[in-house]
């Protein structure tokens, strides 16, 4: 099995049965989900399946069945519709409450919602009256019961009265320092004359709070807060009272909730800067390296009190771990190459110090393939961070593979160590060594290969979100010299990739992604190349639409790959509801013989559309793509399953 292969399998059809491949993969993903616990009822995609039907008085103890109308005095659809969706006893009436008890309960939160709306649209001087088969809410709570018909009639009135808008508005903060941290009412967004929405003084508040917070104040607070409705003028007067508190800098840093790791490791890798100044963003980037670790169910930075002169404020990093043992399995299926399955097993935390040994095979083709036709692969990874500095991390690995796509059989062992280095939140680089052999058949016939390669790579990403990005930009570029000792060839390997990605609105449900790719080889010729190493597009993460790696430079027909490759994709993303979204795309490339691209090739197209399933850990994937000019091998049309957005 492939490497792309490993991340995301590619179901062509077209030549075959595209519907019985499809409902496969979903019977196949239902019961790997299930087959170990019984199934009561499940969901995917938003619908229920075998749920039995539960009636009221199955679920709620004594329902108690009531209609509701909500009414607002004066002309304002606008606010009718806002107070509508705020009121439980209006949305939920189809969701009985437990007896007389549970409405009157109900009521109450109701009141105390509908009020807190009226003040973040301005209305200081509203009422709101719920009444229950005419019964005041007040009445009906001393007596504890609600006379009348059933189901029961509940009016909800609401008089809002005028609007008010700001009036005399003041921030002061308290002594302690003279510079001028926080700043004045208008630039906080209370302007005389402005609606006076509550959720305004709320947004101040929280805005004096971080500012002063970034700038080195953690114990900044709202020490009072003066609000007077002036009813007369339909004003209000607003007064807020910050209390600064001492300036702080880094103290003493602990750790708490350790079992096996080393809590000065943890410390160390954390990096908080003891001696400067307090800042909260420090605290984040310590808190983000911990996790990258990978071996912390929860973090938690605690900050102490302020007890010295100094302004020493002592941080506790509270964290409690993650399972060390990790075991993991897949499966999947195409009807070109078969079966395939994977496994994984790996141990966290390896010595106390956050390292990880892993454990990976797989097997594909099966089915599909000669025994001795079939892909392979095994490897044993282990990572250390923090191996020269709490920015680093040392990384090796032994690895065994067969591939079997169309245009070659390849048998590689590769034996490699990284070191890798974060510059910035965005920036890491990484350069390495790494030996590979490989024994090939391909349209050249059978050859050996040794290479040894000085491999290094920069990666920029700062991207919103790594599997559904709405913003930002990723680019990477790869470099590796290698020498081939059996022979005796110099051989340069480069390949750089970049995507886009921009939101057309402000709820993101519009996004315009872009990718585009290059790569060239530097060789004396094609053949010098091993056939696994050499550029060739197609497949899933290249030209959806084609059969993976078929779509090059030709040697009797077969494909032999080239020496570089271009490739670019676009796509229009839109997000349909809160978990379904649908795309259009269109990918094109090709790879070419020379260093490089002449371009004596058109460039293969292929285009089409899929669905997004919006899950917690990523959107599901499903796309299906029709070569616009297909080739030898290539399928009619594909489809493709994986998780998170295509690039």
């Amino acid at each position: 099995m492939s490497g792309e292969d490993a991340r995301e399998r590619t179901l062509c059809a077209g030549r075959h049965s595209a519907t019985s491949l499809a409902w496969l993969l979903v019977a196949g993903s239902l019961f790997l989900a299930f087959a170990s616990r019984p199934v009561d009822a499940f969901e995917i995609f938003g619908f229920k399946f075998l749920e039995p039907e539960e009636s009221q008085s199955e679920s709620v103890p004594d329902p108690l069945a009531y209609e509701a109308t909500l009414t607002v005095q004066g002309d304002n659809t606008d606010l009718q519709k806002t107070l509508e969706n705020t009121s439980l006893l209006v949305s939920q009436q189809d969701q009985y409450p437990s007896g007389q008890a549970g409405l009157i309960s109900r009521g109450l939160g109701d009141l105390e919602r509908l009020v807190a709306r009226l003040y973040s649209n301005g209305y200081y001087g509203g009422t709101v009256a719920i009444r229950f088969n005419g019964t005041e809410l007040q009445a009906a709570l001393e007596s504890g019961t609600i006379p009348g018909a059933r189901p029961v009639a509940t009016e909800i009135t609401v008089s809002p009265g005028p609007v008010f808008r700001f009036g005399r508005v003041e921030v002061n903060a308290r002594a302690g320092t003279d510079e001028p941290l926080v700043p004045d009412a208008t630039a906080l967004g209370l302007t005389d004359g402005d609606l006076a929405a509550s959720g305004k003084i709320l947004q101040a508040e929280s805005r004096i709070v971080q500012m002063l917070r970034q700038a080195g104040y953690p114990k900044a607070k709202i020490a009072e807060r003066v609000i007077v409705a002036d009813h007369a003028s339909n004003t209000l007067d607003v007064r807020l009272a910050v209390d600064r508190g001492p300036k702080a800098q880094f103290g003493t840093v602990s750790v708490s909730g350790t079992e096996i790791t080393d809590p000065a490791f943890v410390e160390r890798q954390a990096m908080i800067p003891v001696g400067s100044t307090y800042s909260p963003a420090e605290l984040e980037r310590a808190r983000k390296r911990l996790n990258d670790l990978g071996i912390f169910s929860s973090i938690r930075l605690v900050e102490g009190d302020i007890t010295s002169a100094d302004g020493a404020l002592p941080i506790t990093i509270e964290v409690s771990e993650r399972k060390r043992h990790v075991i993991g399995a897949g499966a999947s299926w195409s009807s070109t190459e078969g079966f395939g399955v994977e496994a994984y097993w790996r141990r966290r935390n390896l010595f106390g110090r956050g390292e990880l040994l892993s454990v990976e095979g797989s097997v594909g083709r099966i089915g599909n393939s000669e025994l001795e036709e079939m892909e392979y692969s095994a490897r044993i990874a282990f990572e250390k961070p923090g191996a020269f500095g709490p920015l680093t991390k040392f990384t090796t690995s032994l690895g065994a593979k067969q591939e079997s796509p169309d245009a070659y059989l390849s048998r590689t062992g590769t034996l490699d160590a990284y070191i890798s280095r974060e510059f910035s939140d965005e920036l890491t680089g990484r350069t390495g060594a790494e030996l590979f052999y490989a024994n090939e058949e391909d349209a050249f016939g059978t050859d050996d290969y040794l290479l040894v390669g000085l491999p290094m790579d920069l990666t920029f990403d700062n991207r919103d979100d790594k599997l559904n990005p709405s913003r930002g930009i990723f680019a990477a570029a790869a470099i590796e010299p290698a020498y081939d000792t059996l022979n005796s060839t110099t051989m340069v390997f480069a390949k750089a990739t970049a995507s886009s990605y921009v939101a057309l609105d402000e709820a993101k449900r519009f996004i315009l992604a872009g990718r585009v790719s290059a790569g060239s080889i530097l060789a004396p010729k094609v053949e010098d190349v091993p056939a696994s190493r050499r550029l060739i597009a197609g497949g899933g993460g290249s030209i959806r639409g084609y059969a993976y790696r078929n779509v090059g430079p030709r040697v009797n027909g077969e494909v032999a790959g080239g020496r570089s490759l271009v490739e670019f994709s676009g796509e229009v993303r839109i997000k349909a509801t809160d978990t379904i979204g649908v795309v259009g795309f269109i990918d094109g490339g090709n790879a070419y013989e020379d260093s490089v691209p002449d371009f004596s090739e058109p460039i293969k197209i292929g285009v089409g559309a899929g669905l997004r399933y919006f899950t917690p850990i990523g959107p599901l994937r499903i796309d299906a793509a029709i070569p616009l000019d297909p080739g030898k091998d290539d399928p009619d049309f594909a489809l493709y399953v994986g998780l998170s957005q295509a690039f």
